[in-house]
């Protein structure tokens, strides 16, 4: 097991050259194969394995602490695996014996007999579900402000204005982000991308043509698309350019104060902050995968052409487009009062 496994991530890791995988994809998988190898033991002969040991295995991670939740009151144990990482520990497991077979590691793929499923999730929570179209019409008012848009302008002249170093600097480095915080939250609003796309985004990634703004995202597997930026977003990047981006060597179209590339893990204090503006009667907490549901939902709500709205987000097929459409409140009354085997004959 453990030889095999070894041999395995090196082909994974190595994936991450040609742009196959993510970085971060890999070591997930990473990860979850030395899990595999701690449960089974190094000495096993990975071909000895069978459909029920690989369903003691799962089991056996499905009880295992998660680290990264809580601990129970009373000074228990962190909680068990959650749903979604049982199976994604599954799908890892399943990887590396589809392997196994091509490369004649083992005759049989024991996964064809394993039983044990991930239970269900028990419905979307709340933070990765889609905003309403209130909700995310007051974020996307608060992103607008933030960049200068409609209603707003005093985070364009307050960049412009602002000394950009030395002595009498008026507010500090790390304060001066709203342009970006706003571009942020306004890209993953109407665009939905992944937020290792935003992150990884730069500044040569955006192109004009026929007077049209585009972003080439670089996606997972190594495959681009080239996405129009809505009109109000693409003035908003303008500005960002122009007075929001302090000058730094980095590429990144995204900065940190320090003049980094900024982090995935900072992106949800982003959408925290530009929250804190928004009304609470339309404010709910969203991570940035909830708004790609949200980008998603609201794009097939309003009718838009489904390849369309695959190929903005960067799916590979339609039925992976599906688990993205949420549901909207009293969208079924609306289809229900504009039905169309009760509308008038047409005008001849």
């Amino acid at each position: 097991m453990g030889e095999s496994a070894d041999r395995y991530v090196e082909l994974v890791r190595a994936k991450t050259l040609t742009g196959a995988l993510s970085v971060s994809t890999a070591e997930v998988y990473a990860r979850d194969v030395a899990t595999f190898v701690d449960l089974v033991g190094e000495e096993v002969v990975l071909d000895d394995l069978s459909g029920e040991d690989v369903d003691a295995v799962l089991l056996a991670f499905a009880r295992k602490p998660d680290g990264r939740r809580r601990s129970q009151p009373g000074g228990q144990a962190g909680a068990s695996q959650s749903a979604s990482s049982q199976a994604r520990f599954r799908r890892s497991i399943s990887a590396l014996f589809k392997h196994a077979v091509l490369a004649g590691w083992v005759q049989v793929n024991p996964m064809a007999m394993a039983t044990v499923t991930a239970r269900e999730r028990g419905g979307l929570r709340p933070e990765r579900r889609a905003l309403t179209r209130e909700q995310a019409r007051g974020l996307i008012g608060a992103a607008r402000e933030l960049g200068g848009g409609p209603g707003g302008g005093a985070a364009v002249a307050e960049a412009s204005e602002a000394p950009v170093a030395g002595a009498g600097r008026v507010r500090r480095r790390d304060q001066d982000t709203e342009l970006r915080d706003g571009l942020i939250v306004l890209m993953l609003s109407t665009m939905g991308p992944r937020v290792s796309e935003l992150v990884r985004a730069n500044v040569e990634d955006f192109y004009t043509n026929d007077g049209v703004r585009y972003w080439r995202i670089f996606g997972k597997g190594g495959k681009t698309r080239d996405v129009p930026l809505p009109g109000d977003v693409a003035l908003v990047l303008e500005a960002y350019l122009l007075h929001g981006r302090m000058a730094s060597a980095d590429k990144a179209l995204l900065l940190s104060w320090r003049g980094r590339r900024l982090a995935r893990g900072d992106v949800q204090a982003v959408i925290d902050r530009v929250q804190r503006r928004v009304d609470p009667d339309r404010r709910r907490s969203v991570t940035p995968h909830g708004l790609r549901h949200t980008t998603a939902t609201h794009l097939l709500a309003d009718a838009v052409d489904m390849d369309a709205v695959r190929r903005v987000l960067g799916h590979s097929d339609l039925a992976t487009l599906g688990r993205y459409r949420d549901e909207l409140p009293g969208e079924l009354e609306v289809a229900m009062r504009s039905h169309p085997l009760l509308r008038g004959p047409a005008s001849s």
